[in-house]
């Protein structure tokens, strides 16, 4: 077994890039820079399968550099899809700082592991990305190495080539066309999740909802928010009847529903107005709901 060595630098940037990307996205203030999005894609479509191949292949003989990076778009899918599929069952739900965390911590915790196993190996079979060793070397080619006149332009139209392709992929992902524009309107059950709706009340029971508004305007739009009970207003908060929000940003709030009279399949809407239009709704979303004066009558 080898002895305490330096952690890995290939390790440390994978890290480093994780916990730069929190940063951004959990500080307000940077979390409207581009530089959010760009740190985005690594931590979804590459770090995740990095940090796991790297802890389930700790030697260099285990796997080439190219099927590491080849694996590591792959399996990041799958990492991903599979955190995804598990929030899915929590109270957390699929939202995007739960998914930053949960890939967040299982990136750390697989670099962790990997520096470990790397460790128990002897120093000459240990996988390792020279970072500063291929930078020399790259530095060594192209600037020292004594060639023609010809191949030193072609190497730099190569090189121009090679960072106008990364500019141009970076701009196409963070500055997107603008899409169709559209309001998202739904009522989840009281547990966060599309089921479970309460749809059986007795008279002066009651009953909780959660309302959720994504506004995809590409403007900020102030909503109005009405709930009716067989074409009766119900009264509502005033934090929810007006609410305004900028684009891309969700709201959501606990609603909590007192039927005042008795019915069967009756009809309890919600209204969602916009400012450009307060007469007709721009969405509207409806649960049939059954009140009893007794509870054995429900």
């Amino acid at each position: 077994m080898a002895g305490n060595r330096q952690f890995p630098s290939d390790l440390m940037l994978v890290a480093g890039l994780v916990i730069l990307t929190d940063i951004f996205v959990l500080t307000p203030p940077l979390g409207a820079s581009f530089i959010r999005t760009a740190l985005g894609l690594p931590i979804a479509l590459f770090l995740p399968g990095y940090a796991l191949i790297a802890a389930l292949f700790p030697a260099k003989k285990d796997l080439d550099g190219i099927e590491r990076v080849a694996l590591s778009f792959g399996m990041s899918i799958a990492v991903v899809s599979l955190i995804g599929l598990a929030l899915n069952y929590t109270l957390w739900g699929i939202r995007e700082i739960p998914i930053l965390l949960s890939l967040s911590i299982f990136i750390l915790v697989m670099c962790v592991a990997a520096y470990i196993r790397r460790s128990q190996l002897p120093e000459g079979e240990v996988f390792s990305v020279p970072l500063k060793v291929s930078f020399l070397a790259l530095k060594a080619e192209v600037l020292e190495k004594p060639e023609s006149k010809t191949d030193r332009i072609l190497t730099i139209i190569l090189v121009l080539s090679i960072l106008a392709s990364v500019v141009a992929l970076v701009y196409v992902t963070v500055v997107p066309k603008e899409g169709e524009h559209f309001t998202e309107f739904y009522i989840l059950g009281p547990e966060g999740m599309a089921t479970n709706y309460p749809t059986r009340y007795t008279l002066g029971e009651s009953g909780t909802v959660i309302i959720g508004i994504v506004n995809h305007e590409y403007r900020t739009v102030n909503y109005n928010l009405e709930v009716r009970l067989e074409n009766r207003s119900l009264p509502l908060p005033e934090n929810m009847r007006h609410v305004s929000l900028d684009h891309n940003m969700t709201w959501e709030e606990p609603l909590t529903i007192t039927p005042p009279f008795e019915g069967k399949d009756m009809s309890l809407e919600f209204l969602l107005f916009n400012e450009s239009e307060k007469e007709v709704p721009n969405r509207d979303l409806r649960l049939w709901i059954n009140v009893n004066e007794t509870a054995e009558e429900a």
